[in-house]
């Protein structure tokens, strides 16, 4: 299958505090709209973590020492550091129905496309799991097995109109050894004896040699899903 057209992919130059609320911001527009919506977008230095995080003992006590802040997603999944240099992509568009189809062509639709814009940059990504990464699943995209880009996708019915939000998470050139330092460090808090592993993740920096493709990275990446690119602060 291929993804729905976006008029243009909006890059967001400044950290968007409360991401997850921006994208059910962006899911109310589509659903009023009709329009497919495209993002790329940081956050602050924080943590994404799935509900079920809550529900665990340690919460409260490691939401409190947590560098950041600390937001809940509806799905499922696990926790996923933010900050500088990790890019999210948000992908919203109406849906043909209420109930999820296609969701694996889906993925490798979304795969496909992100692994056409690294490949710009002379980097050579593959959709695969990748043991000992943070929030590891079967649609990472990876590099000699090291993970470079997550992936989600949630299906919602929105003021009555069934959408699709496809999300990546890049590490464009954030540090790896900082991002699972992070991660591991929320773990601990919580009382958790899952740990990650540094040398599980890489960035598109480290891939390319070069540590100013941030801006190029980015183009690519937007170039993948509209011919309009859209900054916007």
């Amino acid at each position: 299958m291929r993804l729905p057209a976006f008029e243009s992919v909006t890059v967001h130059e400044q950290p968007l505090a409360g991401g997850v609320a921006c994208e059910s911001a962006w899911m109310e527009r589509c659903a009023t709209t009709g329009r497919a919506e495209a993002h790329l977008w940081q956050a602050p230095v924080g943590l994404v973590v799935p509900r079920r995080y809550t529900l665990l003992p340690g919460w409260q006590a490691a939401r409190d020492a947590a560098t950041g802040e600390v937001q809940v997603r509806s799905s499922g999944g696990g926790l996923v550091p933010q900050g500088p240099g990790m890019w999210n992509l948000s992908l919203i568009w109406p849906a043909p129905g209420a109930s999820p189809v296609d969701t694996t062509a889906v993925y490798l639709a979304l795969c496909a496309e992100l692994a056409a814009a690294f490949a710009q940059l002379g980097i050579t990504a593959t959709a695969q799991p990748v043991t000992g990464s943070f929030c590891d699943g079967r649609f990472n995209l990876a590099v000699d097995g090291r993970k470079l880009v997550g992936t989600a996708q949630a299906w919602r019915r929105v003021a009555g109109r069934p959408l699709v939000l496809a999300h990546a998470v890049i590490v464009v050139d954030a540090d790896p050894a900082r991002l699972t330092a992070q991660a591991n460090d929320f773990e601990a808090a919580l009382g958790s004896d899952t740990r990650y592993r540094a040398d599980a993740l890489t960035s598109v920096a480290i891939e390319a040699a070069d540590a100013e493709v941030a801006r190029r990275a980015l183009q690519a990446i937007a170039g993948r899903f509209a011919h309009v690119l859209t900054p916007r602060g």
